[in-house]
């Protein structure tokens, strides 16, 4: 074999390498970024259901303020 189907043959395994490596790498911190995106969605939503309860414990508490208010009139 010449030396330069030699240097061809390293220089493509070089290449590929590289490339799978690249692949792995890029795969890795997609699936980092999409774990942590997950966990800031799921804070999220944590937040907008106990807003949601909050809301509805402050209506009873304005109605029973109402109920009060009427009884304390008459």
């Amino acid at each position: 074999m010449s030396e330069a189907m030699i240097v061809a043959l390293l220089g493509f395994a070089g290449t590929l390498l590289g490339s799978l490596f690249g692949v792995l790498a890029a795969q890795k911190l997609t699936q980092y970024r999409l774990s942590q995106l997950e966990d800031k969605v799921n804070k999220h939503n944590n937040l907008i259901e106990r807003t949601f309860k909050l809301e509805g414990r402050l209506d009873e508490a304005e109605h029973d303020i109402r109920d009060l208010k009427k009884f304390h009139i008459h």
